[in-house]
């Protein structure tokens, strides 16, 4: 025991005092990045609540100053608003879904050796990156599709993405060896089944990153519907969020009479950009958290080599 105990101080890390301070330099920066990010978030929040006279001066850096709900009952009572979520949230979870039972298989059989082909068919992929055919071809594919006009085209257009299928490729290169297919082939198993119950149930941190990107490019996803669709009942969230703010600024402006009337008007269309903002965001970050261990991990690991 004397012996353990005389050799234990000697396995302690020594801490130095420039290891002390290179500590303290990093937290200082991180702090700084920190509320770098963190303050135009919160800033958004104090300022949907408060009065447009003390956003516009200055007061609301700190503190909400004024504080008031108009906003949030003026974009709440709007019934758009509710067609807008319900439709986004299909939006996103149909394309979620066709996004991973794409983007998924491709890149594991873009990271299998014995693919015929590979190297040309990654080529060819890359390829669209680069180039594309512009906006008129593919309005001209999507109406002789028949999807002008239907809510498919939310989903079916952007749930391929070359750089989406390239991390999810380096993942599995990564972490799926050859000999373990091997192994899997020795003891009878199919390719398919081989896919099914190994390799889906090891990849849950890369399916976390692909849902998350997918998630959130069909949440922000406007110009698709800008283009491809007229119906107001299809519409997406955002894109009835901003016929929403455009009609509120004209009204502000246009409005006549009651001056009382015309200050109130300003003073909502000044605050529910902000409120709209809010509005718009709330459910990715509440859904952020619960995958960021996964995010973190596959983005890592996805991102090694490939």
């Amino acid at each position: 025991m004397s012996q353990l105990s005389a050799a234990a101080p000697k396995n302690r890390v020594r801490v130095t005092r420039s290891d002390l301070i290179f500590d303290i330099c990093v937290y200082i920066v991180l702090g700084i990045f920190a509320l770098i990010v963190a303050y135009p978030l919160y800033f958004v929040v104090t300022a949907s609540i408060s009065d447009p006279v003390a956003i516009n001066s200055g007061q609301t850096l700190l503190l909400p100053k004024g504080i008031n709900l108009d906003t949030y009952r003026a974009i709440f009572n709007e019934k758009r608003i509710w067609t807008g979520y319900r439709n986004t949230i299909i939006y996103t979870v149909l394309g979620t879904a066709l996004s991973l039972f794409c983007k998924i298989p491709a890149g594991y059989a873009l990271s299998r050796n014995d693919l015929p082909g590979a190297g040309i068919i990654m080529k060819l992929m890359v390829f669209t990156m680069y180039f594309s055919g512009g906006l008129i071809p593919t309005y001209l594919v999507v109406k002789g599709l028949g999807l002008v006009n239907q809510p498919a085209v939310m989903v079916i257009l952007g749930c391929v993405s070359v750089y989406d299928i390239i991390i999810t490729r380096s993942f599995f290169v990564s972490n799926i060896p050859q000999e373990m297919l091997e192994a899997a082939h020795l003891d009878g198993c199919t390719n398919l089944r081989f896919f099914t119950s190994i390799v889906i149930p090891l990849s849950g941190a890369i399916i976390a990153v692909i849902a998350l990107y997918s998630a959130v490019g069909y949440w922000n996803g406007f110009f698709n519907a800008l283009i491809y669709l007229s119906k107001q009942e299809y519409f997406p969230l955002q894109l009835i969020i901003r016929d929403l703010l455009l009609v509120s600024q004209t009204m502000a402006s246009s409005t006549d009479g009651d001056p009382h009337a015309v200050q109130a008007a300003l003073r909502l269309a000044e605050t529910m950009k902000y409120g709209i903002i809010i509005v718009c965001s709330v459910p990715m970050l509440v859904l952020y958290p619960f995958i960021q261990k996964f995010f973190v991990k596959g983005v890592m690991i996805g991102g090694i080599k490939g």
